[in-house]
């Protein structure tokens, strides 16, 4: 037989060398037929009008209303209008209950007709039964001192011819000295009987009691509230027959065409805010619907409302027409600045660097970093002042989570 020549045998060395090295191949190949760019969505510079805004929530109030209120603790005895009615100055709208006020003021009538009866008693010395009983008193006095004197002279006399003692003539001069005492008062108790202070306290009581009375006819002038006002009744908050305490919110009365929001923006944003710039609102009750309206006062100082530092700002509402109810809260966007056929691209795009803002543009399927200057910024767009051209195409973002940089190349998505 002939002589068959055995296969030589490979080294294990070997095999790992060729294994690897087709590992590699295997690889290589794979990544030279897999290789994809980088997705990135795109856009492009365009010139649009763009609007800084900013927005916050408010209430409408009007700017002319009149608020009836309970002139006194009472019954509400009639309401003569109805919730929506359309009134003028002069319309009755309700009436309370006026017997308590009726008995007030005949009280008070009554309290003054005495201060009054009083006062003019103090000046002219007391009352008549008063000024009766010191006439009384004054003329006893005087008789009785005539009376003393006759005496003194009589004893005296006497003692002159030796028929009176020395203590008779005392006794007769102690008797008139007293008669005299008491008629002096009695002069003094008639003739000035009360003091300035008495007069003046007097006084008081009349002014008083006028006051008193002048309330009493004001609650009972009240007890019918007619509208001082043109306007759109817009709240009745009680009901006929209802006990409302003094003071109470009886009816409320607004020119409905003549509304304001006050607005409270973040300290952050009033410096934005300027008298005149232009306001839009809207109001989820009625959100197919939108008013318009500017600022009538910016905000002049900040305070503290809640948790918030803010400024408030009142907006004047320039197309209502009785649809936008005080009270409703409402959402306010003002426009802070305008800027028209400027040259802007998504806020996404934009980077930064320190000071320095770039973007990256699609150069020859490559990323190119292109550094910008920038203008007017809102929510969703950034003004580019230079650094870019109409229609450059700009990255936004990568569709993977693939690190953006200069060079990189990329496959643009729209």
């Amino acid at each position: 037989m002939p002589n068959v020549e055995q296969p030589r045998r490979v080294g294990p060395a070997l095999l790992w060398i060729a294994g690897a090295v087709i590992v590699v191949i295997i690889v290589f190949g794979v990544r030279a037929l897999t290789h994809e760019q980088v997705g990135v969505r795109t856009s492009t510079a365009t010139n649009q009008n763009l609007l800084s805004t900013v927005s916050t929530n408010g209430k409408v109030e009007p700017v002319e209303e009149f608020q009836a209120h309970a002139p006194y603790p009472g019954v509400i005895k009639e309401i003569y209008v109805d919730v929506g009615q359309v009134v003028k100055p002069g319309t009755p709208l309700l009436r309370m209950d006026d017997a308590d006020v009726n008995a007030k003021v005949a009280a008070a009538e009554s309290s003054l007709k005495s201060a009054q009866v009083s006062r003019n008693d103090l000046t002219l010395g007391g009352t008549q039964e008063e000024r009766n009983r010191a006439a009384a008193d004054l003329q006893n006095a005087q008789a009785e001192q005539a009376t003393a004197a006759r005496s003194l002279a009589q004893v005296q006399a006497l003692q002159a011819k030796g028929a009176a003692s020395a203590g008779e003539v005392a006794s007769a001069q102690s008797q008139l000295d007293s008669a005299n005492r008491t008629l002096a008062a009695a002069q003094s108790h008639t003739a000035g009987r009360y003091s300035k202070d008495d007069i003046a306290r007097a006084d008081a009581q009349v002014a008083e009691a006028q006051a008193g009375l002048a309330a009493a006819h004001s609650a009972h002038a009240n007890a019918n509230i007619v509208s001082p006002i043109p306007g759109t009744v817009y709240s009745i908050p009680v009901s006929q027959y209802d006990f409302v305490p003094a003071g109470d919110d009886l009816l409320d009365i607004a020119d409905l065409n003549r509304i304001q929001i006050r607005a409270y923006f973040d300290e952050p944003e009033i410096g934005k805010l300027l008298r005149g710039q232009a306001v839009s609102i809207v109001w989820d009750a009625k959100p197919n619907q939108r008013w318009h309206g500017h600022i009538e006062r910016a905000p002049t100082t900040v305070i503290t409302y809640g948790t918030r530092n803010v400024g408030e700002c009142l907006i004047t509402v320039d197309d209502a027409k009785g649809d936008l109810l005080p009270n409703t809260n409402v959402t306010v966007t003002v426009t802070t600045s305008q800027r028209f056929n400027v040259l802007s691209i998504p806020r996404e795009a934009l980077h930064t660097d320190g000071a320095s803002n770039f973007v990256y543009t699609v150069r020859q399927g490559k990323l190119s970093r292109t550094t910008v200057q920038v203008g007017v910024v809102n929510l969703t767009r950034v003004e580019i002042t230079s650094g870019l051209k109409e229609n450059d195409q700009i990255v936004v973002s990568a569709t993977t989570n693939q690190e953006l940089k200069n060079g990189l190349e990329v496959k643009p998505i729209e």
